[in-house]
């Protein structure tokens, strides 16, 4: 049989040749046409075939290649593909052997550099002042190729010193040899071997002259290029000291100019910043910087302000320095306004502050099949599903709700602020800051049973405390309630509606939350986002809030409207970002803020504001604020170290579980299932989580029954049938059943017009006294 005689295989050639590939027991090796080219080797029945089939193709750079016998050698990139072949005869192979190595080599560089190489490709200048860029990407791009050479040479003098090393053994065998049957045998081992040790030679020759061509021929333009560079390096020189010359001298100019006086301040500016007061210099300095124009967004763009404005209103901005600028004085004014309340603990007494624990055993990991848990569960209701708590974290819904308060600090200054423009930032970076501990949070909380509650008692370490209650089971509705010594207070009840689409689950919260403080009667509301935790079934769980906040002040009509922008693939704008704009009674814009909820956010005074351009399809014109220097209102706190093997738990969320003792018999502390959890002893928690769910539905059962007894039979009924509908209606129609909550009282609430449940008192009396009798059992 005759075959085309390969040639020698060089670096960077495409080889091409007939093999022998194993198809079958039946058919044994069957005659092909090999192409290696690109790394990739592909194979045909015949040449004819290249044009339009391919019998397959295997990619050398996650290949192994294994050599069998004088003949014979497997090409195989892990189990999905192998090929068995075999060449006709040891020299044969050897060629194959060598090219494929050469090519795989080069194949795993390639691979290495892919995700760099974007960015150093040279690209097209597309003016003269791009010249210098072009030179070097071009440098850049050569010396790539001089990279790949000189791996070229190594995988080469690899295999020649292979090669070298059997052709020694052969020799030094034919040595001992006696002349005889067996002196032809090892006369044609070692001709073969001669034979292939020269084809090495010559691929090593070919990369060697390929190199010190490629090498010669860009010296000459390597020496100009350099040269070129040095020129470029001294004009800039040259023109930064001119710069810094021309800055200097603007900068003695400007602090020499004579300031305008108060009457040609800016109108829009507050009146009780036009008198100079002093310190104004110092604070003017401070505000000579100008943030940069942030990303383009739907509704506004934001722009530096004009530095007139710094002029003409230096004592205004000086005055918002010591409200938003977070200066030293804060910590010292707390404790002022902390020891000067006579209900204070502390001004009676120094009370040592508890040392909260910082860890909690390591998560288990425990694998879970999901089908063996769905199988049974075809045909029933969502929220009738019992699921393990493979799927939660070791803490209560009443707890998550109560780390809405992680970031107290900014409800106590914005108590302080006597603007209430400036408060509203406070709180709305307080509504954004809630968000933060749930980014890496995937794991679901436990669903209070009816009547649980939480206590969170932080009077002494941070001047506040809040209690949470499960008023409603179906739907799940939790009340809360927040007090601090520093003058606010919190209040919500919020109840969650749920919407399983497939790849994601939409979470709406229902209900308003509500802030009020004590020296300004201002009094806040606003809704939460929608939270959307995707890859349900397929992938990893991620997390994303969407959606509008309006932050609304009762009492002055001040508002802030925040937009929670959604993951997009396709977006330039950074991930998980947030801007919002606080506008007073009339619509008039006073403050930009912008951030991200896992991150930080940032407060910019808006000195003047215009009509842009069209926005988009929608043909709507943007508002362009002209800004002053941004002014950090929050930044999160950093994770504790191993957080991610304690459910990525912050470190107040660590503490919510701890156990304390004096609290109520129905706070989630005592919960057995959450504790077992805690623990590690999984299964241990699904038994009692089983016996606890179980146990709740008795309750309700005799409750029911009980209310048929004394209630009218037909509206019962009718109650049932609107409680089947999972919307905000629903959620404010089903409170109408026969249970009380402890602590809570469902009434009115006086500025929304809402019915809603409001703290009645007693808890934290009936703490102090001891006396828990009139606490369900529920655990």
């Amino acid at each position: 049989m005759s075959e085309p005689k390969a040639p020698t295989p060089a670096p960077g050639d495409t080889y091409k040749g007939w093999l022998f590939k194993w198809t079958n027991y039946i058919k044994g090796y069957q005659r092909r046409w090999f192409v290696l080219s690109n790394g990739l080797l592909s194979y045909y029945r015949t040449q004819a075939e290249m044009g339009h089939t391919c019998r397959g193709t295997i990619n050398l750079a996650t290949a192994n290649i294994a050599v069998e016998d004088s003949c014979n050698f497997v090409i195989s990139n892990g189990g999905a593909q192998t090929y068995h072949l075999k060449a006709s005869s040891e020299v044969e192979r050897q060629r194959w052997i060598t090219a494929l190595e050469l090519a795989k080599a080069k194949a795993v560089r390639m691979q290495e550099v892919s995700d760099d190489s974007g960015d150093e490709c040279p690209t097209t200048p597309t003016s003269a002042g791009q010249g210098g860029g072009s030179r070097n990407s071009e440098v850049q791009s050569t010396l790539r190729t001089l990279g790949s050479k000189v791996e070229d040479l190594s995988t080469c003098n690899d295999l020649i010193a292979k090669h070298g090393s059997a052709l020694q053994r052969s020799l030094s065998e034919l040595e001992g040899v006696r002349l005889g049957g067996e002196t032809s045998e090892k006369i044609r081992q070692v001709t073969e071997r001669a034979t292939l040790f020269r084809i090495t030679s010559n691929a090593m020759i070919n990369a060697c002259r390929d190199f010190l061509a490629l090498a010669q021929a860009h010296s000459k333009r390597w020496q100009k290029a350099l040269q070129a560079e040095r020129e470029q390096r001294v004009r800039l020189e040259e023109t930064l000291e001119q710069l810094a010359k021309q800055h200097n001298h603007l900068e003695r100019a400007f602090r020499g100019a004579t300031v305008l006086p108060p009457s040609q301040s800016n109108p829009a500016i507050d009146s009780k910043g036009s008198a100079p007061v002093k310190g104004d210099a110092s604070d003017e300095d401070d505000e000579n910087e100008f943030f940069d124009a942030c990303e383009d967004v739907q509704e506004f763009i934001t722009v530096p302000a004009d530095p007139k404005y710094h002029r003409r209103s230096g004592s205004n901005v000086s005055g918002i320095s010591s409200e938003l600028g977070m200066d030293d004085g804060t910590t010292s004014l707390d404790e002022q306004s902390l020891a000067s309340n006579p209900e204070s603990p502390q001004s009676q007494e120094v009370v040592p502050v508890r040392k909260r624990r910082s860890r909690i055993p390591d998560k288990p990991n425990y694998s879970l099949n999901l089908w063996s848990i769905m199988k049974n569960c075809i045909g029933k209701e969502l929220s009738k599903i019992p699921m393990p708590v493979n799927f939660n974290e070791p803490l209560s819904m009443l707890q998550r709700l109560s780390e809405d308060l992680e970031y107290y600090e900014l409800l106590d200054r914005a108590a302080k602020c006597k603007s209430s423009l400036e408060q509203m930032c406070y709180v709305a970076a307080f509504t954004v800051s809630s968000y933060s501990t749930t980014v890496h949070r995937t794991g679901k909380p436990f669903n209070p049973l009816l009547g649980e509650t939480f206590e969170l008692d932080r009077v002494q370490e941070s001047g506040y405390r809040s209690l949470c209650e499960q008023v409603s089971h179906h739907p799940p509705a939790a009340a809360h309630h927040a007090i601090s010594q520093r003058g606010w207070t919190l209040r919500q009840e919020i109840a969650l509606a749920s919407k399983f689409r497939g790849k994601y689950l939409s979470i709406m919260p229902l209900g308003s939350i509500h802030c009020m403080f004590e020296k300004s009667n201002n009094h806040y509301t606003w809704k939460k986002v929608t939270t959307t935790v995707h890859n349900i079934i397929v992938g990893k769980l991620w997390i994303d809030q969407s959606g509008e906040i309006d932050v609304v002040n009762h009492r002055t009509g001040d508002r802030c409207h925040l937009k929670f922008a959604p993951y997009s693939y396709f977006s330039r704008d950074v991930a998980r970002k947030v801007t919002g704009v606080v506008t007073d009674k009339d619509g008039k814009a006073h403050y930009v803020l912008s951030g991200t909820w896992d991150e930080k956010m940032e407060c910019s005074r808006v000195m003047q504001s215009s009509r842009g351009g069209e926005n988009g399809a929608e043909g709507r014109q943007k508002t362009v604020y002209q800004t002053l220097k941004p002014k950090e209102l929050w930044r999160k706190t950093p994770l504790p170290d191993g957080a991610e093997n304690m459910y990525y738990f912050s470190t107040l969320a660590l503490t919510l579980n701890e156990q304390e003792e004096g609290v109520a018999p129905t706070d989630s502390r005592r919960r057995p299932d959450q504790r077992l959890m805690e623990q590690g002893r999984w299964e241990e928690a699904n038994a009692e989580k089983q016996r606890l769910e179980e146990k709740q539905r008795t309750t309700r059962r005799e409750r029911e029954r009980e209310a048929a007894r004394t209630s009218n039979p037909s509206e019962e009924a009718e109650e049932v049938e609107i409680a089947s509908e999972p919307s905000e209606t629903t959620y404010k129609s089903t409170h109408q059943d026969n249970y009380q909550a402890m602590w809570f009282e469902r009434r009115v609430d006086p500025v929304t017009g809402e019915p809603t449940h409001i703290y009645k008192g007693g808890y934290w009396e009936t703490k102090e006294q001891g006396n828990w009798d009139c606490c369900p059992d529920i655990f």
